[in-house]
């Protein structure tokens, strides 16, 4: 598989923010910008430098965010926001999530694991109602909106932890 098949995109280029949408469109807009930004940190590299715990003793790496966030868009809209249970994708037989454990992860099938989850992120947000349709995570009820907001929350937080890493990297920076 290629960068840019992997990734799904080329390093310049990420999905426009809408300016004058209405909500929806506009959050979901802001979350692909987001999820594209770390496609784009990702860009370019080998599969060395995407396991590569960059800033050590950090368990940090590219390819760990990339599952990370795999992870996070299954729990919060497939698991939280549609009620499907599913199991979370690498897990320590203590139940611990071990998405930074990379040493040996496929970077294809890290992608292509948070490639689908996005999109079927996509699915359920366009299916929903209205921002105000709830999920559930036990007793706790969370809105759409308040799901989207969290995830570009998510997102963006991380995106700041994936620029150190491909600068230490290989020297990129930017946006």
């Amino acid at each position: 598989m290629t960068d840019a098949q992997r990734t799904g995109m080329t390093a310049d280029r990420r999905t426009e923010t809408p300016r004058t949408a209405d909500e929806r469109t506009t959050l979901a807009g802001f979350l692909d910008f987001q999820r594209d930004t770390l496609a784009m940190k990702c860009a370019g590299l080998t599969t060395e430098q995407l396991r590569a715990r960059a800033l050590e003793p950090s368990a940090l790496s590219l390819l760990g965010l990339v599952r990370h966030l795999a992870e996070v868009e299954r729990g919060w809209f497939r698991n939280v926001l549609d009620g499907e249970g599913l199991p979370g994708f690498r897990k320590h037989p203590d139940g611990s999530f071990v998405e930074f454990d990379v040493e040996d992860a496929d970077p294809d099938e890290a992608f292509a694991s948070w490639h689908r989850e996005c999109d079927r992120a996509r699915e359920l947000v366009a299916a929903a109602e209205s921002l105000d349709v709830l999920g559930h995570h036990g007793e706790e009820v969370f809105p759409l909106r308040w799901i989207l907001t969290h995830m570009i929350e998510e997102y963006a937080r991380h995106n700041g932890h994936a620029d150190l890493l491909r600068e230490h990297l290989d020297g990129s920076t930017g946006e």
